[in-house]
């Protein structure tokens, strides 16, 4: 009897590891699908609000890099309230900033150079991890030139 209470025993445990194991990998998944959702919710924030402010004047290049400028201190700000987040956001907002830019017919390749180093900078500030900053936000430059269709040299 005792050898087989102990194999039940076995067996339940088993179960209720592979459930645990389950239930992690699932809640990992969520996370992350979450996580895309809120970085497309963001490019499409920063891209509307840039483009929509941009037409408003007729010095797109000029108004776009002070824009992208304030566009990035809110985003550092947002971080700081909220006590998370400059790394995940960077990409995002360097995405939607050079694709606002791009939709009203702004110069790609200078804000993309600006926006990145202003991201950078901010980061710095605040004290976040620059690299892993700095590695997000060229990740938004590059998904941003390729979805308007810039080429690499544009925005180096």
């Amino acid at each position: 009897m005792d050898e087989r209470t102990t194999g039940e025993e076995e067996r339940t445990t088993q179960a209720d590891l592979g459930r645990a194991g389950t239930a992690v990998k699932e809640g990992v998944v969520r996370s992350l699908k979450g996580l895309n959702e809120i970085e497309a919710a963001i490019v499409d924030l920063v891209r509307n609000t840039v483009a929509d402010t941009l037409k408003l004047t007729a010095d797109v290049t000029g108004m776009s890099i002070n824009l992208s400028s304030e566009v990035i201190k809110g985003a550092i700000r947002a971080t700081e309230e909220v006590g998370t987040g400059l790394t995940q956001s960077a990409k995002g907002v360097t995405k939607g900033v050079i694709m606002g830019v791009s939709d009203v017919g702004g110069d790609i390749a200078t804000v993309a150079n600006r926006v990145v180093k202003g991201v950078v900078k901010g980061a710095a500030e605040v004290g976040a991890d620059i690299s892993l900053v700095a590695r997000r936000a060229i990740d938004g430059a590059i998904e941003a030139g390729k979805e308007v269709g810039a080429n690499s040299e544009e925005i180096d």
